[in-house]
């Protein structure tokens, strides 16, 4: 007598199973992520346990894309064998970014299977056309197919495997609609298991919801071994590619790209991009430097104060954490004793950019604060420093890098925490003034 298979529910937000349908997941408490799926048959390992001690360590070979931005995203290059994940909202530039790379790759003799699984070959050929990518070691697919997939990568053997995108493939042997969860999961871990035993290098394109979260289960993002986010409006001229996982190298790297006729181009001075309008003339304006992966980039904090005709004032960010702006225009208030109950409050960060670095506080209150006194911080100074809940400017990782680059941009001098200046080498406190200062009282008098 057979057995039945018994129906499970999945989240889609943590991966738990249940045995039947419920509103809340028991696990991460999410409403409405439980979604059917069929068990799947496993096979018995064949591999077996090995001690650590006997393990040879072989350097990972990398496929050297660019020698620059793509690179240094990728930790060194894409290594091979490896699955690279870019998710980005429709119309950004994933397809046209991904055909620039294959040219970079198909010119060091690196044969190219790009799926175009979205579009057809003729689509996709007008869209390589226009950016005057014509190279014959790239092959156009059309199919989401799994199967037919694995068949044409058995013809063909690529170097290099781009699939367009992740949520129209559909493996016939399970018996669900493309893009469904459980679709996802087992395409994406059969294309990382070929990946893995053919050594091909894989970047697959997939969606993201209105969150921002790439569309599909949460498990995708731990299937593969590097996630991009490719952030920014498609109406804008520069887009931003950041990395959120990268077995093969560091994390929250940054790369900047500018949109042209002819594809996307990499800015190379990120810092002067963000502040190539910048001379501080006008109040509510302050530069903080970040760090960005291996990277820091220099940005520039305007702040708008104004009186508030309605009784529930606006606090309104862009590209800053506007949570953390609550608690900080709290603490202003609290322990600088600046009222700001009848005060419209709006921050932005320039250049779209969007930060969550704590070492930013110091520059939003400061900026908050020039704005609604209507007077001018330092020229040619920049502001680091984390706040905390007693108005005390707290210590931030990196000191000597920010303030290097600050140095080298051209600025005079800084602020920055207490007790942070004595360590700092002669290289930079050499024609550069450091203002130190221990509690938020402490920067607004000095600077304002």
């Amino acid at each position: 007598m057979t057995t039945k298979n018994k129906t499970r529910w999945t989240c889609t937000t943590c991966n738990a199973q249940m045995l039947k349908w419920q509103g809340q997941c028991s696990h991460c408490h999410n409403w409405n992520t439980l979604v059917e799926e069929l068990p799947t048959t496993h096979q018995d390992s064949s591999s077996c346990a090995v001690s650590l001690s006997d393990i040879e360590l072989q350097e990972q070979e990398r496929l050297q894309i660019d020698k620059a931005g793509w690179d240094r995203i990728l930790g060194g290059g894409a290594v091979r064998g490896s699955i690279t994940l870019l998710g980005g909202d429709p119309g950004i530039g994933k397809s046209t970014i991904l055909l620039q790379t294959a040219e970079k790759l198909a010119k060091q003799n690196l044969k190219i299977l790009y799926v175009c699984g979205e579009e057809s070959v003729a689509q996709t050929s007008l869209r390589a056309r226009r950016l005057n990518i014509t190279h014959p070691l790239i092959y156009l697919y059309p199919e989401t197919n799994l199967d037919h997939i694995k068949q044409q990568l058995s013809l063909l053997s690529p170097d290099v495997l781009i699939i367009d995108s992740i949520q129209i493939m559909f493996d016939p042997k399970l018996n669900s609609a493309p893009g469904s969860v459980i679709q996802v999961r087992e395409v994406t871990a059969e294309l990382m298991r070929i990946a893995k035993q053919s050594q091909i290098t894989t970047f697959v394109i997939g969606h993201v919801t209105k969150s921002g979260d790439i569309a599909g289960p949460k498990v995708l993002e731990h299937l593969v071994d590097t996630v991009l986010y490719f952030e920014g409006n498609s109406h804008a001229h520069y887009r931003m590619v950041r990395s959120v996982k990268n077995r093969f190298g560091q994390t929250n790297e940054l790369l900047i790209l500018s949109m042209h006729s002819d594809g996307l181009k990499e800015v190379l001075n990120p810092s002067k991009l963000f502040l190539q309008e910048n001379s501080i003339t006008t109040p509510g304006s302050v530069v903080v430097p970040i760090v960005e992966g291996s990277g820091i980039l220099l940005i520039e904090l305007q702040a708008l104060a104004s009186s508030s005709p309605f009784s529930n004032p606006i606090r309104k960010t862009s590209g800053f954490d506007p949570n953390r702006f609550s608690l900080l225009l709290a603490v202003l208030e609290k322990r600088a004793r600046i009222k700001l109950f009848s005060t419209d409050i709006f921050l932005s960060i320039t250049g779209g950019l969007k930060i969550t670095e704590p070492a930013a506080d110091l520059g939003a209150l400061l900026a908050v604060v020039s704005s609604l006194q209507n007077t001018l911080p330092p020229k040619d100074f920049i502001c680091i420093g984390e706040v905390g809940l007693g108005g005390e400017i707290r210590q931030v990782p990196h000191i000597e890098r920010r303030l290097k680059e600050g140095k080298l941009l051209g600025f005079k001098g800084a602020v920055l925490p207490g007790g942070q200046a004595a360590s700092l080498p002669e290289e930079i406190t050499k024609n550069f003034t450091l203002k130190e200062v221990k509690t938020i009282q402490d920067a607004i008098h000095l600077l304002l």
